[in-house]
């Protein structure tokens, strides 16, 4: 008993130590990270705007070339390592599940590189999920280098990312979250105190340099009024179907761009010079970049309805045309900016509707945030507990709340289970799905299926198979022509009962037309899936064209169960 207490002890005091580690790398990437894209737009639009400044009417069109030079600096990078492109979210999702919290050095590097010159020149996109990234992928090199346990590996890989987040918003509840909905989609009571602590380091490492983490000053007397419940609700709708939307458009026009025939560089410019376009015309509202100025007017009441609409539909478009294009940079400041235009703009049209109501767009504004965002990235409770963090007050929760999970709902039953993060994954072929525990999508078939697995060729008799079956124990094989190409499966009950004339046949004669097979990069929930689908006992792997291994419902009522006690410390 005493061993075992101690083994308990030790187990946790290296649990704690490197989430704190994880916390410190956290916070420092994300602060360096942030001072290299002050440098980054310092040299962009304080060292070459000046020399290329071109006024017409008012317009300055050496707006529209700025994002352009710093897409001719990344193309060389991402056309080289084509896994820059977008937010980094993705990455670290399937690092987590698909490669042991593995990420490699070289990759991060880069990515801190390409997307702070992006962001730097204009880029409409966030530094939220880069910045995550980079305290996910500052913490999986520690993990590494201690040559810690996989699921040490994973938790704080995923502790690296909650502390980049909580650094930079200054709350460190919803960095906690935001890590524990979008990699584990869920909380767990025992996992959420690592993440929580390197949460609260991550941020106090922020605070400590910088003094100061969002840029958004937010008052602490927005309210509202029962009665403004309703709206609320409605809106939640409203931007959940806007936010599934604009999660289809965006991997709907990445997709084709990916497709069509032209030079990677010469997309990266033109999605550039569209963005430079949209930003000539607002170059003070938050279209290049971030947006955080932008968002500040909105929130405070500075700006009327029809500009608020304007910027959301102009981010929308900057934002599409940057990350569609290949760059690299989040989405996390651009739904946050879009969600606070649409909410604001809805807040003043209820205001001129119920006069007497006492509307406070300001309230809208950020519950609108609220809204988009958890639609997007189906993380409700990230944004309750950011907003309510940000505030430093209750007031504005059951409106958050309302509108958040009406949102995360509406979205949800639009992407059945996919967001703005997994797309990305499924568009590789790794299907995650959102909104509950991962056990079986945790684990991938790579990690659970028999190599140089028996197989049977198609000229083979029934009769062999019956032998082979006396020989292995196995009562299911995978059946391959002579390039070891898949054509079906055989077991037991193709010749149970038959004649000694019939089990003389090959094989091939008594294939199933419909059979499923998989890849070693799927899932062992996908898998499963199939095996109960075609009702098989067996599923064959495949990569290339060509058998690599078998997985079995065994392999996965195993995994499960280990998968289950994986997923906790204790």
């Amino acid at each position: 008993m005493r061993a075992r207490t101690k083994s308990y002890i030790k187990k946790w005091l290296i649990v704690l130590i490197f989430s704190i580690m994880a916390g410190l790398v956290g916070g420092l990437g994300a602060i360096f990270f942030r001072i290299l894209i002050r440098w980054s737009h310092g040299f962009f639009f304080g060292v070459i705007l000046p020399g290329i400044t071109y006024e017409v009417h008012g317009y300055n069109l050496g707006y529209i070339l700025i994002p352009a030079f710093g897409s001719v600096i990344v193309a060389p990078l991402i056309k080289k390592f084509p896994d820059l492109k977008g937010n980094g979210i993705p990455e670290v999702i399937e690092a987590v599940i698909f490669k042991e919290g593995r990420i490699e050095k070289e990759f991060s590097i880069l990515k801190v590189i390409t997307t702070s010159i992006t962001i730097g020149s204009g880029g409409s996109v966030g530094r939220e999920g880069p910045i995550g990234f980079i305290g996910a992928s500052l913490a999986s090199i520690i993990t590494y280098r201690f040559h810690l346990e996989p699921e040490m590996k994973k938790l704080l890989t995923t502790c690296g990312l909650a502390a980049g987040i909580a650094g930079t918003f200054n709350t460190p509840l919803a960095g906690a979250m935001f890590a524990l909905e979008v990699i584990y989609m869920g909380a767990f009571s025992i996992n959420m105190v690592p993440i929580f602590l390197a949460s609260v380091t991550g941020n106090a490492v922020t605070l400590a340099i910088l003094k100061r983490a969002f840029e958004i000053p937010i008052s602490l007397n927005i309210g509202h009024t029962l009665v403004e419940l309703v709206f609320f609700f409605i809106m939640g709708i409203l931007f959940g179907i806007l936010a599934a939307s604009y999660v289809k458009a965006l991997h709907w026009s990445i997709e084709r761009l990916e497709n069509l025939p032209i030079p990677l560089t010469l997309r990266l410019i033109t999605g550039a010079l569209g963005v430079g376009v949209i930003g000539m015309f607002f170059p003070a509202y938050g279209i290049f970049g971030i947006g955080y100025n932008g968002m500040e007017m909105a929130v405070v009441g500075a700006l009327p309805l029809t500009l608020l609409l304007i910027l959301g539909i102009a981010k929308m478009l900057a934002t599409l045309f940057t990350l569609s294009s290949g760059h690299s940079g989040g989405i996390f400041a651009p739904s946050l900016y879009i969600g606070t235009m649409f909410g604001a703009a809805f807040g003043v049209v209820l205001n001129m509707l119920f006069p007497g109501l006492g509307i406070n767009p300001s309230a809208y504004a950020l519950a609108g945030m609220a809204a988009f965002f958890s639609g997007l990235t189906q993380a409700p409770l990230t944004q309750i507990l950011m907003i309510t963090e940000l505030t430093r007050s209750y007031s504005l929760l059951p409106a958050v709340m309302t509108s958040s999970t009406i949102g995360f709902l509406t979205a949800r039953a639009i992407l059945q289970g996919d967001s703005v993060y997994t797309l990305k994954l499924k568009r590789k072929g790794m299907h995650v799905t959102t909104g509950k525990p991962l056990i079986l999508e945790m684990i991938s078939v790579r990690e659970i299926m028999t190599k140089n697995p028996v197989y049977v060729y198609e000229w083979q008799t029934l009769l062999e198979v019956e032998h082979l079956v006396g020989e292995t124990g196995h009562d299911c094989f995978p059946v391959v022509n002579e390039n070891l190409e898949v054509l079906g499966i055989v077991g037991i009950k193709d010749f149970l009962n038959r004649s000694s004339q019939i089990k003389s046949l090959p094989v091939k004669h008594f294939l199933r037309k419909k059979y499923a097979t998989t890849c070693p990069n799927e899932t062992a929930e996908e898998a499963f899936k199939k095996l109960m689908e075609y009702d098989q006992n067996l599923l064959p792997v495949v990569e290339k064209g060509k058998l690599v291994g078998v997985i079995t419902k065994r392999d996965i009522y195993t995994a499960y169960y280990k998968g289950l006690e994986g997923m906790y410390l204790e």
